[in-house]
């Protein structure tokens, strides 16, 4: 329920905002991924609803956002309901993510001071719920199809493959994330064959190798970090993005 001084809308507009700053705080960034996603329908960032149809407006940010955070390839989502007529059931304790429907009705109203029928239109705003294909078990089959794998026709670039391996990075291939972990101290990139073109690949791994450095085995550079989203990790991705 909005609260007592917030409307409707308002209470809308700040679900969808706190959920798009809660993706970046957890280091998403969807507008920079140069690497394909590895589903039939398409890529995340063209979010698609049950029947094919695509998202439009903050929806498609919204979405893409959410897909990113939750490691989704699939670009479908549903409703609740939608997921049970087709034979599926979302999760037990899946979080689903906030899409809305703008729109407006006609009304006919008498004009106080004229006497006359006026007709009058009202915006409105709906906020409803929806899971990503991923979060619900029981679908069928052509709802999770897979893209079917397509080589990239770059070339590594021989010399960018020379200096990274002079690094001694711990750089592990596999999966549709690319970070850097400070804990167990190694680079995770998608596929070479995943990325757009070489230079897509390399420019990525170079950010992360960027991270990388900040090791205490290597520079040890602790800008104040504690979380996602903080002053320190914004002067991390500054340093990474130098």
């Amino acid at each position: 329920m909005p609260a007592h001084n917030e409307t409707p809308r308002q209470d809308i507009y700040s679900r969808i905002t706190n959920q798009i700053i809660e993706a970046l705080e957890q280091g998403v960034k969807p507008w920079t991924q140069p690497w394909n996603a590895a589903h039939a329908a398409g890529h995340v960032s063209r979010p698609l609803r049950h029947n094919g149809e695509p998202y439009a407006g903050i929806n498609v940010l919204t979405l893409w956002a959410s897909a990113m955070s939750g490691h989704y390839t699939a670009p479908i989502w549903m409703t609740f309901r939608q997921a049970i007529e087709l034979g599926g059931c979302v999760r037990k304790g899946e979080k689903g993510s906030p899409v809305v429907y703008a729109n407006a009705i006609r009304r006919t109203e008498t004009d106080e001071a004229t006497g006359d029928d006026v007709e009058r239109s009202i915006p409105f705003l709906k906020a409803y719920t929806v899971f990503n294909v991923e979060q619900i078990d029981g679908l069928p089959e052509r709802v999770h199809a897979s893209a079917q794998p397509a080589d990239n026709p770059a070339q590594r670039i021989a010399h960018a493959e020379t200096f990274f391996a002079a690094t001694g990075a711990d750089i592990r291939h596999g999966g549709d994330s690319a970070y850097y972990s400070p804990a167990l101290d190694y680079i995770q990139m998608p596929p070479f064959e995943a990325f757009r073109d070489a230079e897509g690949y390399y420019a990525t791994l170079a950010h992360e190798a960027t991270h990388w450095t900040r090791h205490a085995t290597r520079l040890d550079r602790d800008l104040g970090r504690k979380r996602f989203g903080d002053a320190g990790y914004a002067r991390e991705e500054l340093v990474a993005l130098s």
